[in-house]
């Protein structure tokens, strides 16, 4: 069953071009799996339109089908009949139908399938939208999953399209925020073990609806090879790469801990110059990110930055799968269960702190937060950082069955004197977040402290 869950932002940007211009152009791009598809036919739900979803077969087959949709869409069976065998005769034959006190609607969705079947249609098609469609009533959606050929194709500088969107929509993951709308009948705590595995993708979080627990979800749809999950990040990147098994080989060092370029390059026994490149595609693909410390002044030329896996689905899927798929081919299904079982809490703890990371920006302060990320040196690092003007907030994530006590606090205002960023005038406030809750000394400590805040996980 679909869910259409927490996409206000991008309906009310498709609903402005729509009603305030004339003439609209806009590009949904995003990895797959996200619910692109699922926006737009939201949208263009009781609007006069033609939803068009691109596939892999040749051009001429392509045409006919597209043929065979306006035909449809336009009660003409004279038209279905013709020998068309061109997008300039489409696309002209759309341009007469368009009337000037109705707004119609053309989405073309996987674009980067029809510039496969014809390596020229972006500039086809950019012909065909100033000739015929520019100055007409009528909006265009253009969207596509493989994201190297989108910003090819329609959103750099040098792509044929360029300077005709008139807005674009990054399509990313759902925030955690908004989780419980697909299943609130789940506790706080099983919602974060469930979004510690499928992390904010729709896709994947429509196979563990029926699910009563995260571990027969798991056997059921990941570690099941008959199953989608099984095999998706395979898929995955195979549409958008080359050399597949370099990248796994990377994500699958990652995902066992190594997250210093270096210890990446090592580990792979090549060349850092011959590192970079992958690194850079997958930062651009949204599969992983390079984190520096928050303090850093110049992020991009730090050279504290580590590389982590950016979706929790992958690395789920590349510490526990990927290195046990020996078993899982011969059956061995509960052997690898018994193992994730064993380190599942450990696992979940470092996308609890992400969680935090996020919840920090809905937390009323006595100051405006500029930015949110960890904070590490050689010996010491902490969970959540927050800077603000001259304010800095030191956090602590426990995901722990035991309550939080003024132990951890103090550990915390330990750690927070390693951090030099306005050490002689900044303000300092500390919060902890704990899965469990906290001793009555902390929480009487916290009623009297106006810079110590406690959040449970209930409260999130």
């Amino acid at each position: 069953m679909r869910r259409f869950i927490n996409r206000e932002a991008e309906l009310k940007t498709l609903n402005d071009e729509y009603i305030n211009k004339e003439t609209s152009f806009t590009v949904i791009f995003g990895r797959r799996r996200t619910g692109k598809t699922t926006l737009i036919q939201e949208f263009l739900k009781n609007k006069p339109s033609l939803y068009y979803i691109a596939d892999t077969q040749n051009e001429k087959i392509q045409i006919q089908r597209f043929q065979e949709q306006l035909a449809d869409t336009f009660n003409d069976e004279f038209f279905r009949k013709l020998k068309v065998e061109n997008w300039e005769i489409i696309f002209e034959y759309l341009e007469k139908k368009l009337k000037s006190d109705t707004k119609f609607i053309l989405a073309i969705d996987e674009f980067q399938y029809l510039v496969k079947s014809n390596k020229n249609f972006s500039s086809v098609f950019q012909r065909i939208y100033d000739a015929e469609f520019k100055k007409k009533n009528i909006m265009i959606i253009i969207c596509g999953s493989l994201l190297s050929m989108m910003y090819n194709e329609v959103l750099s500088y040098t792509s044929p399209l360029y300077g005709r969107r008139t807005s674009q929509i990054n399509l990313k993951q759902i925030p955690f925020k908004f989780y419980q709308k697909f299943f609130p009948e789940k506790t706080k705590e099983e919602l974060i073990n469930f979004y510690s595995v499928t992390g904010g993708i729709p896709k994947y979080i429509e196979f563990f609806y029926e699910c009563k627990n995260i571990f027969s979800a798991i056997e059921r749809d990941i570690l099941n090879k008959n199953k989608f999950l099984y095999m998706e990040p395979r898929f995955l990147l195979h549409e958008e790469v080359n050399e597949v098994s370099t990248y796994f080989s990377i994500l699958d060092i990652i995902a066992d801990g190594n997250h210093k370029f270096n210890k990446i390059t090592d580990k792979l026994g090549v060349q850092t110059n011959n590192l970079t490149p992958f690194m850079k595609k997958m930062i651009e693909l949204d599969i992983v990110e390079k984190k520096v410390p928050i303090t850093e002044d110049n992020p991009k030329k730090s050279k504290k930055g580590l590389y982590f896996i950016k979706d929790n689905f992958l690395k789920f899927w590349f510490r526990y799968v990927f290195p046990n798929q020996s078993y899982l081919e011969i059956e061995n299904r509960k052997f690898v269960l018994d193992k994730i079982r064993s380190d599942f809490k450990l696992y979940v703890s470092t996308v609890f702190e992400d969680i935090c990371a996020e919840k920090l920006w809905e937390i009323k302060f006595p100051f405006m937060i500029k930015k949110c990320g960890k904070w590490w040196d050689k010996n010491t690092e902490i969970d959540v950082v927050a800077l603000g003007e001259n304010e800095i907030i030191f956090g602590e994530c426990k995901w722990s069955k035991k309550h939080i006590g003024i132990n951890i606090l103090e550990e915390l205002k330990e750690k927070s004197k390693q951090v030099s960023w306005k050490k002689n005038t900044r303000k300092e406030y500390f919060i902890l977040f704990s899965k469990s809750g906290f001793s009555i000394e902390l929480s009487k400590l916290s009623e009297k402290k106006n810079n110590v805040f406690l959040m449970d996980v209930e409260d999130f």
